[in-house]
């Protein structure tokens, strides 16, 4: 080939190349976390079934001793009496509840994955509504769990909110 034949007319302007579409880590780890959340709740909605109605003040000393924590530790006699007023109606409505929310939440992370419009808007409000229960919490007793669980809610909901038209199809 001849010089001539590879160089480009004085007037062309180079071939657009498309950008490569910017990975989202953000809503990758968002992703990860709700299906992990969702799959805890199942497994702990399953569980919490399976319980309803067997002895729940023996089956929580097996566990303590199983984890090898002493039950007759101050916090956990005052625990256990708290499970002794537990129904097994009660049991089965937290079992349930358990599987509902498990449920929105895997499909809010399968929305997420395939970036659906309405995931995007679901995942906001859904973070956006624990963040008043979370200052609550946080006035009343401060706890660093509380404040890194609001903050990882205020996080999800600014950067959803804010990266929406990039993040989701729109139709």
């Amino acid at each position: 080939m001849t010089e001539t034949a590879t160089k480009k007319p004085a007037g062309s302007k180079p071939a657009e190349t498309k950008p490569a579409e910017k990975r989202a880590a953000g809503l990758y780890a968002i992703i990860i976390g709700k299906l992990v959340k969702g799959a805890v709740l199942a497994l702990v909605a399953l569980s919490v079934f399976s319980l309803h109605d067997k002895d729940l003040p023996y089956e929580f000393r097996r566990f303590l001793i199983w984890i090898h924590e002493d039950p007759e530790k101050r916090f956990f006699t005052d625990l256990a009496e708290k499970v002794r007023e537990i129904t097994p109606q009660g049991m089965i409505q937290v079992a349930w509840g358990s599987l509902i929310y498990s449920a929105l939440v895997t499909i809010e992370g399968v929305g997420l994955f395939f970036r659906q419009w309405w995931a995007g808007w679901l995942s906001i409000a859904e973070s956006a509504f624990f963040v008043p229960i979370e200052v609550r919490e946080m006035v009343r007793h401060f706890s660093w769990k509380v404040t890194t669980i609001l903050l990882i809610n205020v996080v999800i909901v600014v950067y959803l909110y804010r990266n929406r038209g990039r993040l989701f199809h729109r139709h």
